[in-house]
């Protein structure tokens, strides 16, 4: 058995009815399950509609997400996520470069990287070589001043925490940030890279070895079997090329208002939604969120 889930973004709550009802005749499927007004409904497949990226990408032009994954086991174990542009809304290496004054040559090089299309241990490289005789001070004022949360995501962690699932945030970028990150949203732990300092300013260099696509997919294998846990229990979400290996090994692998060369290798992939619409997909109702004061 196979559930289709429809959602739409938490602020416009666009999802019609008459859209669910007739996608659901139109595949044979069970009756719908509203799970949040106007937002997220769901309803049973006997199996995969062949045109299912065609109606997908109909449904993209309405602002609406479509997702056909099979219905056992969705509700995950453990959430396993990156943390630029998915938990959080910026490219914290990006906005240090803004404040060293070389921001638009290391967007650049972070766009491509994200995208595939440069190597990403060498990326890493060049764009922290930029920041070389930045004040690390600079590193706590992008905390509080040019960090923001991705929508959802408080609500994301505590959902599925009260529900017994385990929470790691692996990202290519630097512990001065996902500790900080971590911490805020209630992640269990949390894994990135280092940038070297001395003399109280950043020497340009990343500390060794450098996490990138492999070493997401090491933490899902060295967390799950810690857990006792399978591949099968884990719900992946990330935007860019290096996270494909994660999303790809985890039982569901979301790709979050990915980069399009990332989003076309996923078969879970959210372009309206915000991070409750993990929740969503796993069969969570609105009214059983676990929303933070």
């Amino acid at each position: 058995m196979f559930m289709c889930t429809l959602l739409t973004s938490p602020e416009k709550r666009s999802l019609d009815p008459a859209l669910v009802e007739s996608l659901r005749n139109a595949w044979g499927g069970g009756d719908a399950v509203w799970l949040s007004p106007d937002e997220a409904a769901e309803f049973s497949l006997p199996a995969v509609p062949a045109n299912r990226w065609d109606v997908w990408a109909d449904l993209q032009k309405l602002d609406v997400d479509l997702v056909v994954q099979p219905d056992e086991g969705r509700r995950k174990k453990m959430l396993l996520a990156d943390m630029d542009s998915t938990m959080i809304q910026q490219e914290c290496i990006d906005e240090l470069a803004d404040e060293a004054g070389v921001g638009e040559r290391v967007k650049d090089i972070t766009a491509r990287a994200m995208n595939g299309e440069l190597d990403f241990d060498g990326a890493l490289r060049e764009r922290v070589g930029l920041l070389a005789g930045l004040d690390a001070d600079v590193i706590q004022t992008v905390l509080q001043t040019r960090i923001s949360m991705m929508s959802g995501g408080a609500t994301l962690l505590a959902t599925m925490k009260s529900n017994s699932a385990y929470a790691a945030l692996v990202s290519g970028g630097f512990t001065a940030f996902t500790e900080s990150v971590a911490t805020h949203l209630g992640f269990d732990e949390n894994r990135a890279n280092t940038m070297i300092v001395k003399d109280g300013a950043l020497t340009g260099e990343v500390g060794l070895p450098i996490l990138g696509k492999q070493a997401k997919v090491d933490a899902l294998e060295q967390i799950t079997a810690r857990l006792g846990l399978s591949d099968s229990d884990v719900m992946a979400v990330g935007d860019g090329a290096n996270d494909l290996g994660m999303l790809h090994r985890a039982g569901t692998g979301v790709a979050l208002h990915a980069k399009p060369s990332v989003a076309a290798e996923c078969d879970v992939r959210i372009n309206h939604g915000d991070l409750t619409a993990l929740l969503y997909i796993q069969g969570y109702s609105r009214d059983a969120f676990v929303v933070p004061a």
